[in-house]
């Protein structure tokens, strides 16, 4: 079970990092807070932090439920597959937001995975009552 607090903490600073970013593009593009518009590149940055944090709210709880009902090992492999995909969208997106579709399946599929592995392990035991 330690890797996969490992991946969920990983994604933490994943997004940490990510938010540096988008604090070292407002001062590169002058984009003074609280804007969140302005260069087009800025914005590319802002986007893919507030797509992480929407992934995130649907990763976390499905890699600790996942990994809960089913293997440990597994799950984390899936977690890894999802840093992957957003360190894959993050440069994707930010290169050409049109080519960012490889990134979010890299991301939205662990997620998918990991939601239906849990809702089928809790359904499971559920009925094993």
């Amino acid at each position: 079970m330690a890797w996969v607090d490992i991946v969920g903490l990983l994604a933490l600073v994943q997004l940490m990092v990510f938010i540096s970013l988008v604090g070292r593009a407002r001062g590169l593009y002058g984009i003074e807070a609280p804007a969140t518009t302005g260069h087009p590149v800025f914005e590319r940055y802002n986007r893919v932090q507030m797509n992480t944090i929407e992934c995130l709210v649907m990763f976390l709880p499905a890699l600790w439920l996942a990994a809960k009902y089913w293997s440990p090992k597994y799950a984390a492999i899936l977690g890894a597959v999802y840093l992957v995909g957003r360190v894959v969208y993050l440069i994707s997106y930010v290169g050409d937001p049109k080519k960012r579709s490889a990134g979010y399946a890299l991301s939205a599929g662990p997620i998918v995975a990991l939601v239906v592995a849990a809702l089928i392990g809790a359904v499971r035991l559920a009925l094993q009552g």
